[in-house]
C-alpha cells in the first residue's frame, strides 16, 4: 500500500457563498461540481466542500453545532516571503480573516493565518528548508 491524501473536504453552511471565496481566492471549480459538492484541483490534492451535516450523516457521526475552531489547519506553501504575502492579501480581498500576520518565524521560516468565511484555519508559509518544485509540490528532506 502506497499512502497518500487525495482529498481534503471542509464541512460548510454556505456552499454557494464558501464556493464563491476559494474562486475569489483563486481555485477554479471543476465541472464534476454539483450544488451539494463543490471540487477544486489544488495541484494534486483536492479541495472539496461539503455540507457539514451532510458530512458528518455520511461519516456516521453527530454533526453538532458548528464550531468555532474545528481542530484542523490546512497550509498552502508558497515560493517565498513575498508570496506569503501575496497570497495573505488575496485571501483577505476574497474575504477571508487574517488570524495570524505573516512574520519570520521561530522555525526558520515564515508565515501566517486566515480564516476561510466559516472559520477553516488555512497556514499560508514559506520553508525555506522544505523547497517547491517545479510542479508546486513541497519536497520534504
Amino acid at each position: 500500500m502506497k499512502p497518500r491524501i487525495n482529498f481534503v473536504t471542509l464541512g460548510v453552511t454556505d456552499m454557494v457563498a464558501m464556493r464563491a471565496f476559494y474562486e475569489r481566492l483563486g481555485l477554479t471549480a471543476s465541472s464534476a461540481s454539483n450544488p451539494d459538492v463543490t471540487f477544486f484541483d489544488a495541484n494534486g490534492i483536492v479541495l472539496a466542500l461539503f455540507g457539514y451535516h451532510a458530512l458528518a450523516k455520511d461519516a456516521g457521526v453527530s454533526a453538532g453545532p458548528v464550531p468555532a475552531f474545528r481542530g484542523v489547519g490546512v497550509a498552502w506553501n508558497a515560493g517565498s516571503e513575498n508570496e506569503v504575502d501575496r497570497i495573505m492579501a488575496q485571501a483577505k480581498s476574497a474575504g477571508g480573516t487574517i488570524k495570524k500576520k505573516a512574520e519570520k518565524v521561530f522555525w526558520g521560516g515564515y508565515s501566517g493565518c486566515f480564516a476561510d468565511p466559516e472559520g477553516h484555519l488555512w497556514e499560508v508559509a514559506y520553508n525555506p528548508f522544505m523547497p517547491i518544485d517545479a510542479e508546486g509540490r513541497v519536497q520534504l528532506p
